[in-house]
């Protein structure tokens, strides 16, 4: 058994909509970002890559690179699953939480983890995900930008 912490954050700009979890979400805010911006999926997938002790996010996808200007993290964490599958690991459970004031995500947390659980090929009781805000502190609370962390076990079956 392998654990793996991720954690992203990024700032939040004028907008009209955010992507978590891999779904829009309408905001009056967006979030900074090269690809889609999805923090969620974002800290999902250095989670599992340094559980596989493979590096982190920006040395598989780097933001200097123009094919992944606006790409869906939704395709990226196939194709961290896809490495995974090769090298014979197996994603037992993750856990995820979303810090930030906006959105509101308990609306949406049904739908992020059936989407986690497709992309990771594991059942959606394998895949927790929460949102909390930090009650007006730091730079989530003042709504400058938003964060999330990701623990992620795998295991190997070779």
């Amino acid at each position: 058994m392998r654990i793996g912490h991720g954690y992203d954050a990024h700032k939040l700009v004028k907008g009209s909509h955010v992507v978590l979890g891999g779904i829009k979400i309408d905001s009056e805010f967006s979030i900074e970002a090269h690809s889609d911006g999805d923090i969620i999926i974002h800290s999902l997938i250095d989670s599992l890559l340094g559980a596989a002790a493979y590096g982190d996010l920006g040395t598989f996808f780097p933001s200097e690179d123009n094919k992944y200007k606006d790409i869906s993290s939704r395709e990226l964490l196939k194709e961290v699953v896809l490495k995974l599958n090769e090298d014979q690991y197996e994603i037992s459970n993750v856990d995820i939480t979303y810090v930030g004031q906006l959105p509101k995500l308990n609306p949406y947390i049904p739908q992020i983890r059936k989407n986690l659980s497709e992309d990771l090929e594991i059942g959606i009781d394998c895949v927790s995900c929460k949102a909390t805000t930090t009650d007006f502190l730091g730079f989530e609370g003042s709504k400058e930008g938003v964060s999330c962390h990701a623990v992620a076990l795998i295991k190997n079956s070779f």
